[in-house]
Parts: C-alpha cells; structure tokens; sequence
C-alpha cells in the first residue's frame, strides 16, 4: 500500500473522529494533548479552546462546563510551571467562578483549584484574598469531614499568618491542630516543620520570645525523624534541613549551617520534575548561606543562577544585574536583588548596593499594581520600608563622605515614597474609578465589616455566616479584576522638591519629616530651600526614653504625680528629636512617622526648669505653632483655608442616663451653636444614619462622642447613638468637609504600621476624603475637651486657621485662670493635634478694586493731557505703595 495513501487514511480518521466529538470531548482531548507534551508556547491552544467554546452562542451543559474547569485547572498548574504565577492566578480564578456561578460537582476543587490559588496569593502577597480562599475551602473540608484538605487548610493559613506578622495566631493555631485532631505521622511532620519556622521567627525583634531557638530546633528536628522514611515527603524533609540551616545561620554556627544545607541539597535533588521558582528559591538560600560565610564569588555565581532560572533572556554582560523590563512580581527575584545589594554593599559598591534596590522597588510597584485589599498592600509596603531604611543609611554616608547635597535630597525623597502611600494612591485614584468600580469596592468594605464585627463574637460567632461573606468577597474581588482594563495602573504624582521649597517659604514654615528605622530615626530638617538630615540612635536606652515620654499620657496622675521628671524627660527627648530652635519662622509642619505618630510634640519641653507650674513651663508650643500632615505630598497638594462663611453638623450622642454618659458634651455643643450655624443632632437624633446623610453638605463635621483605638485584633471604632462604627466603615462616606472635628478618645489611634501609620477613626475620615482634621492621642477628659473646644471655635469665628485656631486655644487654656494648675498638665490639653493645611487663601478682593482702579485710571488717560497724565500717574504709583 502506498505509503502516502495509508498517511492520509489516517487523517482522514482522526479528523472525522474529532469531527464526531462533542464539545465536552474536544476541551478534554485538547487537554490531553496539551499535558502529553506540555510547553509555554502550547498554553495558547488550551487558550483557543476555551475562546471558541466561549464564542459558541449554544447552551451550555454542566459536562460542558465542568470541562472548562478543568481545561482551566490544568492551563494554571502549567502556567505557574511556566514562571507565569499571574497567569496562573487568573485561570484559577476564572476555575472557580464557573465552578460556583453553576453549581458543579463531581471534581476534587479544593485539590486542583482552590489549594494551588490559596498558595499562589500567599506568595504574591495577597494576603486577604489567599485568607479568604483558604478559609472557604477549609469550611467545604469541614462540611464533607475531609481530613487531609482541613490539615492543608490549617498549614496554608499558617503560611499566611505568618506571612501578615500574625506570628503567634499562626503558632497557637498548629499547637491547637497537633493537639486535637488525629493526624498521620506525615501530617504532623510537616505541621511541626511550619510551627518551627514560626518559633524561629520569635527569635528576633519585637516579635522576641524565651526558648524560641530550642523551641524552633526541636520542632524541626522531630519533623525530620517523622518523614525521613516516607519518599513522598521528600520536599518537606529538605525543607526542615534548611529550616536548620537558617537557625544556626541565626546563632552564627556557620559550620552546622552548611552541614544542614548540605543534607537539604540531597533531599532536594531527589525531587523529578521540579518547579523553577523552587529551584531558584534553593539558589537564592545557597548565595545567602555564601555571603554569611563571606564567600562572595559563590554567592555571585548562585544568584546569576536565580536570574538565569526565572528569567528566561537573561544575560550576564556588564553587571550581575537583570534588565528593569524583563522583571515581574516575584519574591524570589526580589530577595536576590536585596541580597546582591548587600553584597554590593560589603564590596564597598555604595552606588551599585541602590541600583540593585532601585530593582527591587520596581518589583514591590509590580506588587502592589496587583492587589486590591487595603490590609494586603499595607504588609506589602512594610517590604518596602525596610529597603528603604537601607537606601537612606547609603545615602547617609555618601554624603559623609562626599558632602553632595543631592544624596540628601534623594534620602528624602525615598523617605516620601513611604509615608501613607495606599492612602496616597487611594486617593489620587479614586477621581477616575469608574461608578461601577466604586460600587464594588463598597460592598467589599461592607462584607468585611459583616466578618469582622461576626469575628468579635469569638466562641458564639456564626461560621456559616462568615463564610457566605467571604464567598460574596471572593465573587466581588474576581468582578472587580475583570472590569479593570488591562492599561489600568496606579497614578503616580511626581514629587517636585523646588515646589515643597516655594510652599514653606510662602507659609513661613519650617518641616521635619522623620523616618523610624529599625535602630534608628532620620529626621529631614526642611528650611531655607534646603534639606539637613539627622541621625538619631535608638541604641541603648534611646528607645525606651521615647517610650517613658509617650507612656507620661497614659494616664492623668503619670504627669501630676511627678512634674519635674515629666520636665527632664521632655527636653530630653525635645533634644534628641533634634528639633531645630528656628529664629526665621514659627510655623512647624511635623511628619511624624512610628511611634512618633502618637507623640504631642507641642508638650515637648524645650527648656528644662524644676518649676511645678504647668503654665510656666517651656513647651515646644510656646516657640512654635505646630501643624502635622501624614507626608510631604499631603503638605503640598494641600488646599488652602477657606475664610468663607462656616455651617456645621454636629453629632452630640451624650448618652444621658447611661454609665458613659459625656455630661460637659452639651457645653461643648452650646460653645460652638454661639459660634456657627448648622444642624445638630443630639441624643437619640445622633444616629450614624442622620451623620452619614448630611454630611456632604457642610464645611465642618464634628463628632463629640466615644471612640476606641482598638487593638491588635479588634479594629479602631467610633460611637454614634444607635451603633459602634469600625474605621474602615467611614472609606464609604462621600465627603469633602472644610474641617473634621474627632472630639473623642483615641481617635488618631489604632493598630500601627510604620509605613502606612495608624489604622484610626481618623484615618477612617481621610480614606473619606477629608483633609483637614482635629483628632485625639490618648483618652481625653470631659471638661477640659469641652473648655478647649469652646476656645477652638471661637478663634475660628474670628477668621484665624484652624491651624493657628489649635495652637491660640492650648495657649489661651494654659493661661486660664479659671483652670486649675493639676488640669494645666500637658495631658488634658496637649491631646488634640491638627493635620492639614496651614495655608490660607489669597483675598482677590484687593485685587479686583486695584483693576477697576487701573481701568479707570486708562479711561482718565485717554481724557486727560500728558501733564494730567503725569500727575494721575504719580497719585496711582503712591497708592500702591501705601497698600504695600
């Protein structure tokens, strides 16, 4: 038989074969094909498939769908395989949607899809989204007593816990699944394995805990005689050894170290078919363990390793370092490029060490472009932050050393590329969010507040409740991705230095903007169209005097029982804030910056004495009027102070007859009522309703009630008559008042993060969009709130700013002779701080009489002969001379 003939026989059949395919049949042999010879390139036929089922206007049958599913599943396996983890993430995604939006079953989604996608948002940093997926699937495990998939649950939310500095959730967690439930001995093996990477993670820092390096050690060490006899554990072995290595890295044992990284490697190498991000990611951990131990060529050559495996057009020409374009967001690459900056470093390559951060910044941009939770983008930012610590300390020296100015200015302008930057972006995006993205991101806070106020039940909150929450979470996230364009990016206003300049200058205005390091603070002293930059060690004692000062406003009688150590301690810490004693202006912008956040510098004692009296002492207040703002751009793009006419909303709960009732709140409404006109809701009216439907409508917003600052678990919150209301519950408020007035307690307070400042009932009002506001410290007393907010207003009313309005009505309460001395103490009237604009507007009405003057004077000209002209001329010249 011909040869040919026999060939085309055989296409004949397999095209009539696949001709008499259903489609459910096409999609599974497409996948098929695609898996017996699986490529990057070949992703785009699974890619076809699915375009052309889509496009097909027939009904769809479950089978159908369900293929699709699976079509998607396995296109996602082999696009993470691929280095292509955003790719991945969205076909997932796209998995699971189908699979809920129509009700399938008959297929393991946990395994293939939900699982895979949990672990892909844990390591792109999205936190919230990775929870919430993990979460959903361990409520399925529970519901259809799946053993294995809720010990996968509990280890991947560990990972997250981890991952979000939630580290003692994350251990109490494991200790909790190794003691209750009835596992395998690989099960517990690799439970113990991820407890063991959490005590070691107690083992520095804040996060400090006795025991925690034997604690981590043993853990491993039994993990590693649970699973050296099971081969299908192998992954989990090596990483048990590597755990090790990092321990005694940790300790300095560098010769254990390498002993354990040695028996990683083999365990490792028995691994078929290996992804490339875990390759790289063994690189990356061979190049540290070769830097420890100062053996820079190897940890040159293991990082070139890095970049060759995730970057497929990579080149080692002229330096070691990847081009900007072929990077993506990947930890992998991001912590090579940290770690080859601190071999730059150790080379004494200064410029090279900030390129290679340079990249690295670039990545955390790539990273934060993906995420859509505020919570994620935070912890992603805190990454950033340290980098940047880093950056500043090169910065620093070079300019030791070489006494160029532009380091400073780029140490500075760094420092700004941190402060508040998801509030900043927040803000600067949401003009040109579409009403639809807006809906969306409003039921997401909406469902978020749903499982957080549901979470606080603790024993008695509803699972299943919280569970249909994050379900609608999870179908808002993926709508919310698809309706965003793919040319979509985050706006970037580019800061000018020569404008922030001009601004202080115009404002007569000194600023210091302070950056918290780990060991450190920087304080960027701005004045004079010039930036100085300050040291400030944190060694030794430096911290906790810090401590002793803010913890003097903890409570009433720290202060009054002992003024003159207060005294002492204040210039102390005035003295090392490095505050400068301006001769030029007195006007100060603060940018404070952790812990700083919740320091009244205006208390600050700026000479020392051993008087008692509160009013004679020498605070900072009494050389400066002070004014804060969450960043230099916030100062910046502020919007002048309107002397326009004022109305104001005013919410007075009171809470009469009740154990928290706010007796002197009915003064404070009756001081500013003398003051302004507006509407005023008291008692049972001070509903969150009535506040929430007004408040667009007027220049300021004040809220006389309770508030709480929260803690580590439960958010900050606000009181309105009918209803506690979390901070985040305000992002949804359309506002843009003149003023918001927070005259509660604790309303600047709340969980802290270095970089993004405090999660408070202010910040709440800021997401909202206001600018401007007057908030509280520390808990405030009744009467003295009431005294100073009277005086507060009435310096309103007489045209002065808020800002200088803040500083007259402290001052003006210290000299009250009505006061007494005990309620002068810095703690009842230092509480209230303002951030916002100092500016005001400039009056045009000058301006228009001096153009009718000048129009007329034209007319007269053209009237008039040359020696009237003369003479009129003369008369408008002194004029103007006059009103200058």
């Amino acid at each position: 038989m011909n040869l040919y003939y026999l060939y085309g026989l055989i296409f004949l059949f397999v095209n009539l074969n696949v001709l008499g395919q259903n489609q459910e049949d096409k999609i599974y042999n497409a996948i098929d094909v695609f898996v017996a010879r699986p490529s990057a390139k070949a992703l785009q036929n699974l890619t076809n498939k699915e375009t052309a089922f889509w496009r097909n206007s027939r009904p769809k049958t479950k089978n159908e769908l369900l293929a699709i599913v699976v079509l998607n599943c396995n296109k996602a396996y082999y696009e993470n395989q691929f280095g292509q983890s955003q790719n991945a993430i969205k076909s997932y995604e796209k998995a699971w949607q189908v699979y809920q939006k129509h009700q399938l079953n008959n297929y393991d989604i946990t395994e293939y899809c939900l699982k895979p996608l949990g672990n892909l948002y844990t390591i792109l940093g999205d936190y919230d989204s990775a929870e919430n997926t993990i979460k959903q699937y361990y409520f399925i495990a529970n519901l259809e007593k799946n053993e294995p998939h809720k010990v996968a649950a509990i280890l991947n939310l560990s990972n997250v816990y981890q991952n979000t500095g939630n580290v003692y959730k994350a251990i109490d967690l494991i200790e909790k699944t190794l003691q209750t439930e009835k596992l395998t001995p690989t099960q517990k093996g690799i439970l113990l394995n991820n407890l063991g990477t959490n005590y070691f993670l107690t083992t520095k820092g804040f996060l400090m805990q006795k025991n925690a390096f034997s604690k981590a050690e043993n853990a491993f060490l039994k993990a590693i005689s649970l699973l050296k006899n099971y081969k299908s554990q192998t992954e989990t072995l090596s990483n048990s050894y590597r755990n090790l290595a990092k321990l005694n890295l940790e300790r300095n044992d560098l010769k254990m170290a390498s002993e354990y990284f040695e028996k990683a490697k083999i365990e490792f190498n028995k691994i078929p078919n290996q992804e490339p991000r875990k390759i790289a990611q063994f690189y990356y951990e061979a190049a540290f363990i070769c830097f420890k131990q100062a053996k820079i060529t190897e940890a040159n050559t293991n990082i070139t390793a890095v970049f060759k495996t995730l970057l497929p057009h990579y080149s080692k020409l002229k330096s070691i370092l990847p081009n900007q374009n072929s990077l993506y967001a990947e930890t992998v690459l991001l912590d090579a490029l940290d770690l080859q900056a601190e071999i730059y470093q150790a080379q004494k390559q200064p410029e090279n060490a900030l390129k290679s951060y340079a990249l690295s910044f670039y990545i955390e941009d790539l990273f934060q472009s993906l995420l859509v939770y505020e919570n994620s983008k935070i912890i992603t930012q805190i990454r950033n932050r340290n980098r940047t610590g880093k950056c500043i300390a090169i910065y620093y020296s070079l300019f030791e050393k070489e006494k160029k100015m532009s380091y400073i200015e780029s140490a500075f302008l760094l420092s700004e590329q941190t402060k508040s930057v998801v509030l900043k972006n927040h803000l600067s995006n949401a003009e040109s969010m579409t009403r639809e993205e807006k809906l969306i991101l409003q039921q997401l806070q909406n469902w978020n507040t749903t499982i957080l106020k549901e979470q606080q039940k603790l024993e008695l909150a509803d699972i299943s409740k919280i569970n249909e929450a994050i379900k609608k979470q999870n179908e808002l996230i993926l709508l919310l991705k698809n309706n965003k364009s793919e040319e979509a990016k985050e706006t970037k206003t580019e800061f000018v230095l020569e404008k922030l300049y001009s601004k202080l200058e115009n404002d007569k205005a000194t600023m210091i903007a302070y950056f918290f390091g780990d060991n450190c603070i920087y304080n960027f002293t701005v004045e004079n169209k010039k930036i100085t930059l300050h040291y400030i060690s944190l060694e030794n004692t430096g911290f906790s005097n810090l401590m002793d000062f803010i913890r003097f406003f903890s409570n009433p009688k720290a202060i009054a029982d002992d003024p003159q150590n207060y005294n002492r301690v204040g210039n102390k810490i005035y003295r090392k804030l490095k505050i400068p004693s301006s001769k030029k202006y007195k006007n100060l912008i603060i940018i404070p910056d952790g812990i700083l956040s919740f320091l009244p510098f205006e208390a600050l004692i700026s000479e020392e004495s051993t008087t008692t009296n509160f009013a004679k002492m020498h605070y900072l207040l009494n050389d400066f009027k002070i004014g804060y703002n969450n960043s230099a751009s916030f100062y910046l793009n502020s919007i002048p102070f309107s002397k326009s006419k004022k109305t104001v909303l005013g919410i007075f709960p009171v809470f009469e007859k009740t154990n928290f009732a706010l007796t002197f709140s009915e003064n404070e409404l009756q001081s500013i009522k003398k003051n302004f006109k507006g509407r005023f809701f008291e008692n049972n009216t001070a509903t969150f309703s009535n506040f929430k439907n007004n408040a667009a409508h007027y220049s300021i917003l004040h809220l006389s009630t309770h508030a709480s600052s929260g803690d580590m678990e439960t958010p900050a919150s606000i009181k309105f008559y009918d209803q506690e209301i979390l901070y985040s519950e305000l992002y949804n408020l359309n506002i843009n008042p003149d003023l918001v007035v927070l005259s509660a307690c604790e309303t600047g307070i709340g969980k802290l993060y270095k970089a993004e400042g405090a999660m408070s009932i202010a910040r709440g009002f800021q997401f909202a969009g206001a600018q401007n506001l007057l908030f509280s410290l520390w808990k405030v007393n009744d009467y003295t709130t009431s005294v100073f907010m009277s005086d507060f207003y009435e310096n309103v009313k007489n045209n002065q700013t808020y800002f200088e309005a803040n500083t007259n009505a402290k001052i003006a309460f210290l000299n009250d002779p009505e006061v007494s001395n005990d309620k002068k103490s810095p703690y009842y009237w230092s509480s209230f701080v303002y951030y916002g604009s100092i500016s005001t507007q400039e009056n045009t009405t000058n301006y228009i009489v001096y153009i009718i003057s000048f129009l007329a004077v034209i007319g007269l000209f053209l009237v008039f002969n040359r020696y009237q002209k003369w003479k009129i001329f003369t008369w408008f010249s002194k004029k103007k001379s006059i009103k200058r």
